[in-house]
């Protein structure tokens, strides 16, 4: 199982982030961003949210770093890890949208990308941006088949219910045809689409039990649907973690994610700064001897 994280400072959740990161400057990402490159983490994160409205803020957060600026900064000061919207709002971006602008972040990479999709749920969002919202889920189906026939290639070809296109050039483009896409949700729709359309299934909300509930009814999930590609289950912990204060906890809580199926954790931490946020992600790969990838 391999770990990653779920970056600090981007996005601000009620109730759920530290003091530091209100007012956290940029550097402090960028040091994060750079220890977890240095130790090993496979991934982090960064989602995506255009114009909360501010009754929804309340529950769901108003801050949201925009993905594709942030990944594209933090592509240049990493080596190694990978960077994954954790989620894009398909129904925010026209699928060609996405593989132009996406598939020159994994150029500019180094072929790091990692392509985390939701459906969304934020309807007046959604009619802040002009999507349309009922039709939602067979429009996000459609957009990754769209996705799938674009990624690396220079003149892609697709033809479906919501979308279509043909005789277009795309460059730059992604540097592979196999770019990595996790469904996000919390629904057996979710995975099925995951299992169906992507590389990986990253709920939220879910407790492990629940997960390997879910898995355990759908027994090809240890394999893409078409079998050409390992399947990615991708967990995140019940709670932030406390590797530096509460070891045993830690490491009881990253095992329940392997037991569930994950064969990745995007981590959080408990911390009260950027110095301690890093010394817990040094603790945890202490702990785990960096869950050999």
């Amino acid at each position: 199982m391999r770990l990653g994280i779920v970056t600090p400072v981007l996005t601000l959740m009620p109730h759920a982030h530290a003091a530091w990161e209100r007012d956290a400057g940029w550097d402090d990402v960028v040091a994060i961003a750079r220890a977890a490159d240095r130790l090993g983490y496979d991934h982090l994160t960064c989602s995506e949210h255009v114009a909360v409205p501010v009754e929804a803020a309340s529950t769901r957060g108003g801050r949201y770093f925009d993905p594709l600026a942030t990944l594209g900064y933090l592509a240049a000061v990493t080596d190694r890890i990978r960077l994954a919207t954790y989620v894009l709002v398909l129904g925010y971006h026209h699928p060609l949208e996405i593989a132009k602008r996406y598939g020159t972040l994994d150029v500019v990479c180094g072929g790091r990308l990692i392509l985390g999709v939701g459906v969304g749920s934020l309807e007046e969002e959604f009619g802040l941006l002009c999507a349309a919202f009922a039709d939602r889920g067979e429009r996000a189906d459609d957009s990754l088949r769209a996705l799938r026939s674009a990624w690396g290639r220079a003149r892609p070809s697709y033809r479906g219910p919501h979308f279509a296109f043909d005789g277009v050039v795309v460059e730059p483009h992604a540097t592979r045809t196999d770019v990595a896409m996790w469904v996000g949700g919390r629904t057996a729709r979710s995975l099925r689409r995951a299992l169906e359309l992507g590389g990986g299934w990253a709920p939220f909300g879910l407790t492990p039990d629940e997960v390997a509930v879910m898995l355990q009814a759908h027994t090809q999930a240890q394999v893409r649907a078409d079998g050409a590609d390992p399947f990615d289950v991708v967990l995140q912990p019940a709670a932030p973690l406390d590797p530096v204060g509460k070891p045993d906890e830690a490491v009881a809580a990253i095992a329940a994610l392997r037991s569930a199926g994950a064969t990745m954790a995007t981590l959080r931490f408990r911390h009260h700064s950027p110095a301690h946020y890093i010394e817990q992600l040094e603790a945890t790969m202490t702990l785990t001897g960096g869950e050999q990838q």
